[in-house]
């Protein structure tokens, strides 16, 4: 099955770790074979990975883009998986670990990925609520 993408002007996206970047109008593109391919909105870089859940969401995306590798980072997903699911309490989070992980196992890299939005998006939601409270608490 194809797979159809639009792009906006000037929109960066990776097509099997080349980076690639739209012209000054929209594109559809219709990709026929399997590739890995990320749009620019994403795409993590190793700076913008600074919390638990991001450098989970980094490392998975390495094994996506890099699936030839991707063995290589399985050991780094898995210290950071474990110390993240040691950390939480929430029992619908650590369900969706699981299933990154054995995603993970699986080599599914793009289903992982999806996962790990998730779990970015509790941390996120998390760490704002900590941040309004420590915030509130301060004279």
């Amino acid at each position: 099955m194809a797979l159809k993408i639009s792009l906006k002007p000037g929109e960066k996206f990776v097509v099997n770790g080349a980076v690639l970047t739209n012209g000054d109008r929209r594109s559809t593109f219709v990709i026929q074979n399997k590739v890995s391919i990320l749009r620019e909105r994403d795409i993590m870089t190793e700076e913008q990975a600074n919390t638990p859940a991001k450098r989970i969401y980094f490392v998975v995306m390495l094994s996506y883009l890099d699936s030839e590798r991707a063995k290589s980072y399985y050991q780094t997903f898995v210290e950071r998986m474990s110390d993240f699911m040691g950390a939480i309490q929430n029992q619908e989070i650590k369900l969706i670990c699981v299933q990154i992980s054995m995603d993970m196992m699986r080599g599914e890299y793009y289903r992982a990925l999806t996962g790990c939005r998730k779990i970015v998006e509790y941390e996120t939601k998390v760490l704002g609520v900590f941040q309004d409270d420590v915030a509130a608490s301060l004279p």
